[in-house]
């Protein structure tokens, strides 16, 4: 149990948001396993543009392969998933050393997304679509 709570100790949390989706990324240093929601990140994201997405924060750092990332992503599609994480995890990374931020700065890796859909309308069928409009 000693074991348990002092590996817990060495992960570094980040919080990435996305439309929608949230994903709580926890890093530590390690060989450079990734698992959402406690799969193979392979078998997550089988986009190859959203498993490079994903982990772009990894590649830009030049820190492929020395951390174990472990994320739990919840809401939203799929794509918004991977932004999700991605933004998690460059959070993580400058906890854990602040001369990555202009790195990732750079790439708008630290940069959260504010789209989110626009609301329903009374009256309206949608958010912007109106009915058909007839002169007579």
């Amino acid at each position: 149990m000693a074991e348990a709570t002092a590996a817990e100790k060495t992960f570094t949390w980040g919080l990435g948001r996305r439309k929608t989706a949230v994903a709580r990324v926890r890093i530590r240093a390690g060989s450079g396993k990734v698992e959402i929601n406690g799969r193979p990140y392979e078998q997550y994201f089988l986009n190859p543009r959203e498993k490079a997405v994903a982990l772009q924060p990894l590649k830009v750092a030049e820190l492929e392969g020395k951390f174990d990332v472990f994320a739990n992503v919840d809401g939203g599609g799929i794509n918004a998933q991977s932004q999700a994480v991605s933004l998690g995890l460059s959070r993580c990374l400058i906890k854990i050393s602040a001369e990555l931020e202009p790195k990732l700065k750079e790439q708008s890796l630290l940069t959260r997304d504010g789209r989110m859909k626009e609301r329903k309308k009374y009256g309206r069928r949608g958010a912007r679509k109106r009915f058909q409009f007839s002169k007579r």
